[in-house]
């Protein structure tokens, strides 16, 4: 790092507001941690640049001629590489390090480059690119792990297996149903990303002095060759909306929640108590000390990653936590929140490989749903129906009858006539006037989910309609990202084109 010297962009020395220049103490804390997110708003304040010098020229700000040696100054830098580029804390962050770049060159014209916008512009508009970027990232991720768990239910619509609920066996269900349980809050993610980008992809720049300018900017111009979708409304706001960033971190771990229930769900059963799941070894991790471990590696990265986003999210309310005018704290969310989504995707896209990779047990699943006396709720409404009952008489008779039957035998999964016909007299005073062969339909778990018709239901014909809807959704949000990001890469696109138009040729 090198030593801080006088001049620059500070405003130190030259007749600037300060005498000396920044101590190192201060360049290896704070600016040290605005230039490590040089990797992340690189491009965004290289396009703000462009959009604001052609915006500053088209208002008549800029004359024509230095605008136009100002703008090919910017794109021999948007061509350096950011390895190639100089980096150096002591100018406090990327911008005046650009700003500083272009200064050496020609001083002159590089004065330009400041005129109507504050020094926290480039960067808060460079933010919102890379978080619109990685919002359309992510938002192809969450299509994929949906795509993954509805081809699983697909080829499971019959795949009978218990329901767990506090992990003991509730009730028979199908694999599909399961799997699509997961599906739906995926949608739901999709909708809340749809709502975050569109507050996310407005344009903060042009705001002047806070307020406002006297000069005649044209922030719509600006957000528009920037692929904006619209302005912040009120300059002041404009500046740093606290609520942003804690709404991004927000919706990325609501959606890591969501994929953690899974994870810790296949976790469990892939347990060798359970053993009714497995995973592909791709996505497993040996031990480098017990050989015959075959560690579900991927489903802990998800639930550990879920843990830190968690954090991340505290970190984003606490520095938000400050009066409206202190504008520094942002530089916290300028990288955190773009790392949060990165994280956040490469998650998302490793749970999708492990869900299309899952090997289930069907078998030992099948034979599962039908142990723990898991057709008990369905007894207790059978008997509620043929009996008259009350349902709470029919919840009480029949928990009876469990018990009287784990008494006469421990390993029993299902209620003997003998018990139940003791509960009737214990409960109804009254022998039951059921027929054997109506109870007889309990006997088969299939035959249990196959019940299960009304909407939403784990039966054949409400499963295959939930699987219908599901792709149907998936397809429109996958629709729309791809139509979101073409359109912003040929705003993107264009803006760079404008600024080769109206350069000024190369010298010599």
């Amino acid at each position: 790092m090198k030593k801080p010297e006088r001049g620059g962009t500070r405003g130190q020395g030259e007749g600037g507001r300060l005498r000396e220049g920044p101590a190192p103490e201060l360049v290896a804390a704070a600016f040290g941690r605005e230039i490590a997110d040089a990797p992340i708003l690189y491009r965004g304040l290289s396009l703000a640049d462009f959009a604001h010098v052609l915006m500053l020229i088209d208002v008549g700000v800029i004359p024509k001629d230095p605008g136009a040696q100002l703008l090919q100054l910017l794109l021999d830098l948007h061509a350096l590489p950011l390895d190639d580029f100089p980096l150096d804390a002591n100018l406090e962050d990327v911008y005046s390090n650009r700003e500083a770049w272009v200064k050496k060159r020609d001083e002159a014209v590089a004065g330009w480059l400041g005129a109507g916008r504050p020094r926290r512009e480039p960067a808060t508009i460079a933010y919102r690119m890379a978080v619109r970027e990685r919002l359309l990232d992510l938002a192809g991720a969450i299509v994929s792990v949906g795509e993954a768990l509805v081809a699983q239910a697909a080829d499971n619509v019959d795949t009978v297996v218990p329901d767990y609920t506090y992990l003991q066996p509730a009730t028979p269900t199908s694999l599909a149903h399961y799997l699509l349980a997961f599906t739906y809050p995926l949608l739901r993610d999709a909708e809340r990303l749809r709502a975050a980008f569109a507050r996310t992809n407005q344009c903060p720049g042009g705001i002047g002095n806070i307020n406002g300018s006297r000069l005649p900017l044209d922030r719509r111009s600006l957000g528009d060759l920037l692929g904006f979708d619209d302005v912040v409304s009120n300059t002041r706001d404009a500046m740093w909306q606290v609520d942003q960033p804690i709404e991004v971190v927000s919706l990325a771990l609501q959606h890591l929640l969501h994929l953690d229930r899974l994870a810790e769900d296949l976790q469990i059963w892939n347990t060798q108590e359970f053993a009714m799941v497995e995973l592909a070894d791709r996505h497993a991790r040996i031990s480098m000390i017990m050989p015959q471990k075959k560690n579900p590696y991927a489903l802990a990265y998800v639930r550990g990653i879920t843990g830190s986003v968690m954090g991340r999210l505290v970190s984003m309310t606490a520095v938000a936590k400050t009066p409206s005018g202190q504008m520094d704290n942002r530089i916290f969310a300028l990288g955190e929140v773009p790392r949060t989504l990165d994280d956040t995707t490469a998650t998302t896209r490793l749970m999708a490989g492990v869900v299309a990779g899952l090997r289930f047990d069907r078998e030992l699943m099948r034979e599962r749903a039908g142990q723990g006396f898991t057709s008990a709720t369905d007894l207790a409404e059978l008997v509620m129906q043929a009996e008259g009952l009350s349902y709470r008489q029919a919840h009480r008779l029949v928990g009876l009858a469990v018990r009287l039957t784990l008494e006469a035998d421990r390993e029993a999964n299902v209620v003997s006539r003998s018990s139940l016909e003791a509960a009737a007299r214990e409960v109804l005073g009254r022998p039951l006037t059921i027929a054997e062969e109506a109870l007889q339909g309990l006997a088969d778990p299939a035959e249990i989910v196959g019940t299960r018709r009304g909407v939403g239901g784990a039966a054949a014909e409400p499963v295959n309609q939930m699987m219908d809807e599901c792709r149907s959704a998936l397809a429109d949000h996958e629709q729309w990202r791809r139509d979101t990001s073409a359109r912003i890469q040929a705003r993107e696109e264009r803006l760079l084109e404008l600024a080769r138009e109206r350069a000024a040729p190369k010298r010599g």
